[in-house]
């Protein structure tokens, strides 16, 4: 039988190399045409590779968390049989070498109909189940046509723990085990491997210093009840965050040093008009910051749905690489686990981030008088080589103006 080698396709933007980031076959697996083969990496985005034919798996071309080259060979398969090969093979006009891969992004995708009995499940599924250690051939599916969902391996963990408890305790326990993947301690690939990276020479190339500044929400929290009250249903659920986008939109025309990139291999800052917002985002595959472009052309509710959106696209790995890059400055929150105070790390090669904490109601004097009030700390990270340590403080205290007198979040 004939064989057919699959390269790495060449996925667009001028990319020359990938990271392998999973395998879903082996040698000697069967596949059929479109089954997903393997998911590589590029920059922050996931891309899974289909089979363009049907046949048996002979070599793979690599070993996950290596990085390949376009036009480097990615898997060597042996082609069905003679019957198999007209209804799947590439047309005779194409050279099998170079026929063309389709690339699916991994949250957009699903699994075909296998005849070798493979279990129905997203490509994000397959990744989270392989994260738990979980045999999908073991967890039973309730979505449609017994496919498998998130939920459905949430349920399955659930009763693995459960099944785990002894029935008799025999002393106290004495864990010895360790996390691992296979034979190796847990490699850190990937997103994972990307985040670490980048927040490893932010901290080598940066010299970080924060300010935290104590705001008075209680106005700005009364006037975004009361908004959402007014326009329940029919705009976009406020959350403090577009407040705070709004503030940092009006504050940066006074401070343009802190809108800006430092390209410090070339010794130039470049102030930017445009506020395109980085907004940090938790996601499975870890920290990831989308970003609301043109955010001072945008009105109160417009940030509001362009948060969300952009929030559920990373957590959801639908995200594409330009809503991933380009941002001027960062905005990252914790929500209620935002603690006291943060020392959040620059998002190179930004100069600047706010990152709020909890809002906590506690006694505060207001006209001598002992009122509660609702307090947040806004604590804010710059990079000391462009941005001085007064007008770091004057543009915090200038978000602080506007919070705690959100009207002036609407005079131009």
């Amino acid at each position: 039988m004939s064989q057919h080698v699959i390269k790495m396709p060449d996925i667009g933007e001028g990319i020359a190399e990938v990271e392998l980031v999973a395998w879903h076959v082996k040698v000697d697996d069967l596949v059929v045409e479109d089954q997903p083969l393997a998911d590589v990496m590029t920059d922050k985005a996931n891309v899974e590779i289909p089979s363009p034919v049907a046949g048996r798996v002979m070599a793979l071309g690599g070993k996950v968390g290596e990085t390949l080259a376009v036009g480097s060979e990615l898997i060597r398969i042996e082609l069905a049989g003679e019957a198999g090969a007209k209804a799947t093979a590439p047309s005779p006009a194409a050279p099998a070498q170079a026929a063309p891969l389709a690339v699916h992004a991994t949250a957009e995708s699903a699994d075909s109909a296998d005849p070798t009995d493979r279990p129905l499940a997203s490509p994000s599924v397959r990744r989270r189940a392989r994260e738990l250690d979980l045999d999908l051939h073991d967890v039973q599916g309730s979505g449609p046509g017994g496919r498998i969902v998130q939920a459905d391996l949430e349920a399955a963990v659930a009763a693995r723990r459960v099944a785990a408890i002894p029935q008799v305790a025999a002393g106290p326990a004495r864990p010895t085990g360790v996390e691992r993947s296979g034979e190796l301690a847990i490699p850190v690939i990937g997103v994972r491997r990307k985040i670490a990276q980048k927040m490893q020479e932010a901290k080598r190339r940066i010299p970080h210093f924060s300010y935290v500044e104590e705001i008075d929400v209680t106005e700005v929290e009364a006037l975004r009840s009361a908004l959402n009250a007014r326009w329940s249903g029919q705009r976009a659920k406020l959350t403090l965050l577009p407040f705070i986008a709004r503030a940092i939109v009006h504050a940066v025309r006074d401070f343009p040093q802190i809108n800006a990139r430092f390209d410090d291999e070339a010794g130039v800052v470049t102030r930017h008009e445009a506020v395109h917002l980085g907004v940090a985002a938790q996601t499975d595959m870890g920290l990831l910051v989308p970003v609301l472009r043109h955010a001072e052309a945008l009105d109160l509710w417009q940030i509001a749905a362009g948060i969300a959106r952009l929030a559920e696209a990373a957590r959801g790995g639908k995200a594409t690489r330009q809503e991933l890059t380009g941002s001027t400055m960062t905005l990252t929150s914790l929500g209620a686990l935002g603690g006291i105070v943060t020392t959040p790390i620059i998002n190179q090669p930004e100069v600047a981030i706010v990152g709020v904490n909890r809002i906590v109601e506690r006694p505060a004097y207001r006209n001598g008088v002992v009122v509660p009030r609702l307090l947040m700390n806004l604590s804010s990270s710059f990079d000391h080589r462009v941005v001085d340590g007064i007008d770091a403080a004057r543009f915090v205290q200038a978000l602080r103006g506007l919070l705690e007198m959100p009207a002036t979040l609407f005079i131009d």
